[in-house]
C-alpha cells in the first residue's frame, strides 16, 4: 500500500510538471509561425489601422509575420463566423468590436457565431469615444443649444450615422433616450459618406469617433458640441462630456479588442494577450493611436470579458427597448 502511495503521489507530480512545463514552453515558443488577424471591415478604416499599427509591432517582437486579413460584410458576422471555425490554437485571432460581441446578437434574430460560445477574449485594445457633431451653418452654439432646439421642434431631426447598429447609430439613440428627444435615423454605409453629408449641409447631425472625424472637426467643417465619454478627449480640450450637461448616462464608444476562437487553450490566450498588450504599450505604437483618435488600452482577458458582460446589459436593453433590428 505504501509502495502504490508513493508511485501514485509521484505520478501526479510528475503531471503537474509537465502541465506547468507545457504551460511555460507554449508561452515561450509562441508563435513559432505567422499569425492570421481577421478583421471584419474593409481595409482603410480605425479598426484596420488598429491591427495594423499593434500588428507590426507585435510581429516584430516575436519574430513572426502578423498577417492582417480583411473579412468586411455581414455587419462583422462574416469574420467573425471564419474565426469561430478556424483552428483553436492561437494563429487565427479577430479584431471585434461591439457590434461583434454586444449589439449583433440583439439586432439579429439568428447569427451565423454565438459571440459567447464561439470566441475567447484576449484583451481590449483601443476605445474610439463618440463626439456628437453638427453641420457649422446649422445654428447650434453650443451642446446646451442643440438639446433645447431639438426638443422645442415639433418634427424632431434626422441624423446621419455611418451605418444601422453601428456604436454611431446606438450613441445617438442613447443620446435620443437620455435627453428626450425625437430623433430620426438616416443610415449611411460608412462614417466617410456621413460625415460628408453633414459637412455639406444635406443632414445636420451625427455621432462620429475621432478617428473618422478628425479631418473635418479640424478643417471647420464639422463642429464639435460634446463627447460622449467619462472625461474630456485631450484632443478636444474645449469640448465638454454629456456628464456635464447633465448627461452622465450618455457614455459611448467603439470598443475593438482582439478575440480567438473559444477552444483555444488557456496557455495560448496567456502568451497572445501578453505579446499584444507589450505592443500596444510601445511608446511610439501608443503615441501613434493617440494621434489617430483612438485611446489605447490593453487589459487582461478576464477585464475584457467584464465589459463585455457589463456592455451587453446596457446596450441590449436599449435595443430591446427600442425595437430595433436589423434582419
Amino acid at each position: 500500500m505504501r509502495r502504490r502511495s508513493f508511485t501514485a503521489t509521484i505520478l501526479a507530480g510528475t503531471a503537474l510538471w509537465a502541465a506547468a512545463t507545457g504551460s511555460a514552453l507554449s508561452q515561450e515558443h509562441f508563435p513559432s509561425k505567422s499569425v492570421r488577424w481577421i478583421v471584419p471591415y474593409a481595409a482603410g478604416g480605425g479598426s484596420d489601422f488598429l491591427a495594423r499599427t499593434i500588428g507590426q509591432a507585435w510581429g516584430g517582437q516575436a519574430h513572426q509575420p502578423i498577417v492582417v486579413d480583411n473579412r468586411p460584410g455581414g455587419n462583422t458576422a462574416i469574420g467573425a463566423s471564419e474565426t469561430a471555425r478556424a483552428a483553436a490554437d492561437g494563429y487565427t485571432v479577430l479584431s471585434a468590436d461591439n457590434g461583434t460581441l454586444v449589439f449583433n446578437p440583439v439586432l439579429y434574430k439568428s447569427l451565423s457565431y454565438n459571440p459567447a460560445k464561439d470566441l475567447a477574449p484576449v484583451t481590449l485594445m483601443g476605445r474610439f469615444p463618440m463626439i456628437l457633431v453638427v453641420n457649422p451653418g446649422a445654428g447650434y452654439t453650443d451642446a446646451k443649444d442643440f438639446i433645447a432646439k431639438v426638443k422645442a421642434s415639433p418634427k424632431g431631426l434626422n441624423y446621419a450615422s455611418a451605418g444601422a447598429g453601428s456604436p454611431h447609430h446606438l450613441a445617438m439613440e442613447l443620446l435620443k433616450v437620455e435627453a428626450g428627444l425625437t430623433l430620426v435615423h438616416a443610415p449611411y454605409r460608412g462614417a466617410a459618406p456621413a460625415l460628408g453629408d453633414v459637412a455639406g449641409g444635406q443632414l445636420p447631425t451625427m455621432m462620429v469617433d475621432l478617428a473618422a472625424g478628425a479631418g473635418f472637426i479640424k478643417g471647420g467643417k464639422v463642429k464639435p458640441l460634446a463627447v460622449a465619454n467619462a472625461r474630456r478627449l485631450p484632443q478636444l480640450p474645449d469640448v465638454p462630456t454629456f456628464a456635464e450637461l447633465g448627461l452622465p448616462k450618455v457614455e459611448a464608444a467603439a470598443l475593438v479588442g482582439m478575440v480567438a476562437p473559444a477552444r483555444t487553450p488557456a496557455p495560448v490566450i496567456a502568451a497572445l494577450n501578453k505579446q499584444v498588450v507589450a505592443a500596444i504599450n510601445e511608446p511610439a505604437v501608443k503615441q501613434k493611436l493617440i494621434d489617430f483618435g483612438v485611446e489605447p488600452v490593453g487589459n487582461t482577458p478576464e477585464q475584457f470579458q467584464a465589459l463585455i458582460a457589463s456592455e451587453s446589459t446596457r446596450w441590449q436593453k436599449l435595443i430591446r427597448d427600442l425595437n430595433i433590428s436589423l434582419d
